[in-house]
This record gives C-alpha cells, structure tokens and sequence, in this order.
C-alpha cells in the first residue's frame, strides 16, 4: 500500500475518533527535537484533541510537492497540531489561510548547534546504533510510517543525497531559515505567534498566557522525548 493511500486511511481513522473541537486551533511549528514531545503532552492535558503523528508524517510527500489538501482534511480532526508536516516551511502559510484566528508556536533550541545535536542523537537512539552518525542503510531499514520513511523524509526535507546526509552546515542552516522565516511571516501579528524555548523556567507560564489559560498553579513544563 504506498504513502497517499496510507494518508487517506489515517486521516479516515481520526475522523471516526472525531470530537467536538474547539477554537482557535494551535499550531506547534518548531522543528522535531525542540520540545515538540512536551508541547503535545501539554496541550493534551489542558484538553486539546491532538493530531495523529502516523497520518501526519505521511503527509511528507504530499508536502514537498506543496499538495495541502490531506493536510487540512487532517486538521479538520482535531484541534491542536505538532510535528511533520506542521514544522515544515509553507505548511503553517497554507494553514493561517485555512484556518483564520489560529494560535502558532515555534519551538526552539537555544541555537542550531544543540538542535542538531539533539536530532542526530535521538535519530541514532530509535535506530539503535549507539552513538554513530545515522547511514542511508540505517534510515532505509527503519521502519515508521513504512520502511524507509525517515530516510524519504530527510532527503525531502533537507534536500540531502546520500553523501550529505546529517551535513551539520546544512542542517543548521535549514532549520535557523525555518525559524527566521516564521518570525517574518508572523512580524505584524505577535498576538498569532509565541516563540518558546520549552527549557526556559517561564516556558509553561508564557504558553498559558498565550493561550489564555487560567489557573491556580501553573505547573513545570514536561520533558518528555529526550535525546540524551
């Protein structure tokens, strides 16, 4: 069964789970590896219905040919949305026309160094290698979503052949563009956008005066998903 009909079967089993959504959706469009894994764990607990990763990620190759259609049908199943394809540049564009008043956070590292590092250790954990740079054999034998999706999504994603794989220059690179491009885009709308570095004592406190939530305690912030 290859990836479309794989995405149309997902996204047909988030709308048989369908519950009444709430509004405005929250979109979490930091890169994997920034606290993405906390973000959705938050929001879950504060009651948002939260995206299927599977029918998410397989979105990819609908993505890198900027085909948005199955990504809306997925947001109409929920009401909170973090990973691939949501940290991806254009998607979070297509979704703000779609989905007018909708809430947008960018999570972020400290800087592209320790993101990177911080991917190339988690990828290497999932594929259990140790502490080795991740091999095209490696991604290829994985199996998410399908054998093989993380190497189509890397390659995808980062516009890497086989030789530049995990290229730390260009990885960097992609993902500071990323964040730089978000911030642009959301320049006359600071009320659409909050940029959070879920590490920061004041992380929790910010995301929910953002999102406007009211409460006794303000509980710590969640890391969930480590790398180390």
């Amino acid at each position: 069964m290859g990836p479309r009909r794989l995405t149309q079967r997902a996204i047909a089993v988030s709308k048989r789970k369908l519950k009444r959504l709430r509004s405005p959706k929250v979109f979490v469009i930091g890169r994997n590896k920034t606290g993405t894994a906390s973000l959705r764990h938050v929001l879950s607990s504060l009651g948002y219905t939260i995206n299927d990763e599977i029918a998410g990620g397989l979105l990819i190759h609908e993505w890198a040919q900027r085909d948005f259609t199955n990504v809306l049908a997925l947001c109409r199943t929920a009401d909170a949305f973090a990973d691939n394809p949501f940290g991806l540049p254009y998607t979070y564009q297509a979704v703000d026309a779609a989905f007018p008043r909708s809430k947008f956070i960018l999570t972020v590292r400290k800087d592209g160094q320790e993101w990177y590092e911080s991917l190339v250790r988690f990828h290497a954990k999932i594929l259990g290698i140790g502490e080795r740079l991740p091999t095209v054999a490696d991604l290829r034998e994985f199996d998410y979503c399908y054998k093989g999706w993380l190497l189509d999504k890397e390659k995808l994603v980062y516009g890497v052949d086989d030789e530049h794989l995990y290229d730390r220059e260009h990885y960097i690179a992609h993902y500071e563009a990323h964040n730089a491009a978000v911030i642009e885009y959301f320049r006359h709308r600071e009320d659409a956008l909050l940029v959070l570095r879920v590490s920061d004592a004041d992380a929790m406190t910010r995301l929910y005066e953002f999102l406007d939530v009211r409460a006794d305690a303000v509980p710590a912030m969640p890391h969930l998903n480590a790398s180390a």
